[in-house]
C-alpha cells in the first residue's frame, strides 16, 4: 500500500485543476483538512530538499504541481515551438475590466472600452476565463460577468487579492437608462475582437 504522501503526489500529478485540501481529505479519508495540508507541506518539503524541477504551488484555492521559476528560459523555448492562441489586446482589456470590477455588465465594459465587447466576451466565456454571474437589476437585465478559477490558474494567482495593485481607480461611466453605449461602435471594433 502506498504511503499517503505518495498518493497526494499522484493526485496532484493527475489533476488537471488545482486540488483543494478538502478534496484531498475526502479522497484519502483523512480526519480533517489540516491533515491534508500537512501532507502537502511534507511533499513540498521533499521537493525542496531534493531540489527538484517541480514544486507544489498554491493557486486558485488549491494545490498544483508547477515547474520552478529557474526553468523559465527553457520553458519559453518549448512554448515557442508550440502554436498557441494568445489573447488579443481587446480580450486582455475586457478581461482586466472584469477582473478589477467584477461583477460587471457588458454595457459597462463597452462604456470603458468605447467599443462593443460582445465578441470578446464570447471568446473569454469559451476559454472559461470569465463566466456569467447573474443579471444586473437594470433595464434589459444584462448579464454580469466575473472571472473564473481558470483565470486564476492561467495567471498564477492564489485569489483576486493577488491582482497587481493599480494607481487610481477604474471608474465605470454612469449609463443612461436604456441607452446602449455601443450603438454604432460595432464597426469601430471591427476585427479587433478576440
Amino acid at each position: 500500500m502506498p504511503e499517503p504522501i505518495d498518493i497526494v503526489e499522484g493526485l496532484l500529478f493527475a489533476s488537471d485543476a488545482p486540488l483543494e485540501a478538502e478534496r484531498i481529505r475526502d479522497v484519502l479519508d483523512l480526519q480533517g483538512v489540516d491533515e491534508a495540508r500537512a501532507l502537502v507541506a511534507a511533499l513540498r518539503e521533499r521537493y525542496e530538499q531534493e531540489a527538484r524541477a517541480i514544486q507544489i504551488a498554491e493557486v486558485g484555492g488549491g494545490y498544483r504541481m508547477v515547474t520552478r521559476a529557474e526553468l523559465a528560459p527553457w520553458l519559453v523555448r518549448l512554448a515557442r515551438t508550440r502554436t498557441r492562441v494568445r489573447l488579443s489586446r481587446a480580450a486582455l482589456e475586457a478581461l482586466a475590466i472584469v477582473a478589477y470590477k467584477q461583477p460587471v455588465s457588458r454595457p459597462e465594459i463597452d462604456a470603458v472600452r468605447g467599443v462593443n465587447s460582445e465578441g470578446v466576451l464570447d471568446n473569454l466565456l469559451e476559454r472559461r476565463l470569465v463566466r456569467i454571474a447573474g443579471r444586473k437589476e437594470a433595464p434589459g437585465r444584462p448579464f454580469l460577468f466575473e472571472t473564473t478559477r481558470e483565470f486564476l490558474v492561467a495567471f498564477g494567482l492564489r485569489d483576486l487579492d493577488d491582482l497587481p495593485k493599480v494607481e487610481g481607480e477604474l471608474v465605470l461611466p454612469d449609463l443612461a437608462q436604456g441607452a446602449d453605449p455601443t450603438d454604432g461602435a460595432e464597426a469601430a471594433d471591427g476585427q479587433a475582437q478576440a
